[in-house]
């Protein structure tokens, strides 16, 4: 029995002495129950949105300074015409407008009912759905303060108007979210491990001191998946227009060059992780727990970033997903120029710089 106690001792001495072992069996646990527990929820917080005010009077005033202190909406900016309208949609940064119509103060008073057009962007449903009826929430329980004295009771009725998804076809958001995390995976995840695997079997020495210089050996390790990648990629947007009927409104050529930069960016992530990793199982456990979840949950492709409690907000602007989703969403389903996703795709090529500048400090170091 005393021997069977200090073998379990030691065994335990081994995981308590292994920081490897322990992060995996105690620091992922709380990693994805926090980031779980906090990033995962339908609600809406802080959604931005516009204001289309024809009428500016006291009353659509009012309207307005109740839905801007509610924890639901923020408003973000006035416009002055319906031609904005597509405008301020194609940036991605507004979610919704809402238009107060003409005279809307004198309908109230007189008809007794005036409107409020709920603008939505539809290119995600649940969200467009979530705001539509926040929206309706707040105008009721506005009509029901001002109809307490008031006989016959005012009516503020909503009209609701989908952009880029009128259908609320579900898959409008999931193809570009399912086509992201494919090209992350097989093109951060399989390069990470195909280095890796080099460097666990000793040959990767071999590869760096033979005549090639050390970007051409990581070019070459990496160039089939870049392939792979781009195959990948056309198979999905061919299935989403064919099977699923999603349209392609922007320029295909901009689609297929933002492919193309996002791919590269994933593969120079994983040719970091392969700089990090000595073992295929540590690149493997390294790129499920550092893109997996972070791609799923973090790039605003299921859950709204918006909602999220702003460290992890802050977290979301290093995952190079984010900005993807929301480039290729904004050019297949809202037709956006390259003037309108140029900031998200300087952000891509600068994150591929930094991914590529401490690879080659790294495997630097190991020749020297």
């Amino acid at each position: 029995m005393k021997r069977f106690i200090g073998f379990v001792t030691k065994e335990f001495y081994h995981i308590f002495r292994d920081k490897r072992t322990m992060f995996i069996l105690f620091g992922m646990p709380i990693a994805q129950i926090m980031l779980f527990g906090f990033a995962i929820t339908n609600e809406i917080n802080k959604v931005t949105i516009a204001i289309l005010d024809l009428s500016k009077d006291a009353k659509t005033q009012q309207i307005i300074t109740t839905i801007n202190a509610s924890k639901y909406f923020d408003i973000k900016q006035e416009i002055s015409n319906e031609n904005e309208i597509e405008n301020v949609f194609k940036k991605g940064k507004i979610k919704a407008v809402l238009v107060f119509e003409n005279h809307f103060i004198k309908n109230l008073e007189t008809k007794k009912q005036a409107k409020v057009q709920v603008i939505t962007d539809a290119t995600d449903p649940n969200i467009a759905n979530t705001i539509t009826n926040y929206v309706n929430a707040i105008l009721q329980n506005y009509a029901q303060k001002i109809n307490e004295n008031q006989l016959p009771p005012f009516s503020i009725q909503t009209q609701t108007q989908l952009y880029y998804n009128p259908e609320l076809k579900s898959v409008f958001n999931f193809v570009p979210g399912v086509m992201t995390v494919i090209l992350m995976l097989v093109s951060a995840m399989m390069t990470s491990i195909s280095i890796t695997r080099e460097k666990e079997l000793g040959t990767m020495e071999v590869l760096l001191v033979s005549p090639l210089k050390p970007f051409q050996v990581i070019i070459g390790k990496v160039f089939p998946y870049i392939f792979l990648s781009i195959i990948n990629a056309t198979v999905i947007v061919l299935l989403g227009y064919f099977v699923f009927k999603m349209p392609i409104v922007g320029s295909v050529f901009l689609v297929a060059f933002e492919s193309i930069l996002f791919i590269i960016t994933a593969l120079s992530l994983g040719i970091l992780i392969s700089t990090l990793a000595n073992s295929q199982q540590t690149a493997m456990m390294f790129s499920l727990f550092a893109l997996m979840l972070p791609v799923i949950i973090l790039s605003g492709f299921i859950f709204p970033i918006s909602s999220m409690p702003l460290p992890l907000q802050i977290i979301s602007n290093i995952i190079p997903a984010k900005w993807f989703i929301i480039i290729i969403k904004a050019v297949l389903l809202k037709g956006a120029s390259f003037e309108v996703i140029w900031k998200e795709t300087a952000i891509l090529i600068g994150m591929t710089a930094f991914f590529i500048f401490l690879s080659t400090k790294k495997y630097k170091k190991r020749l020297e």
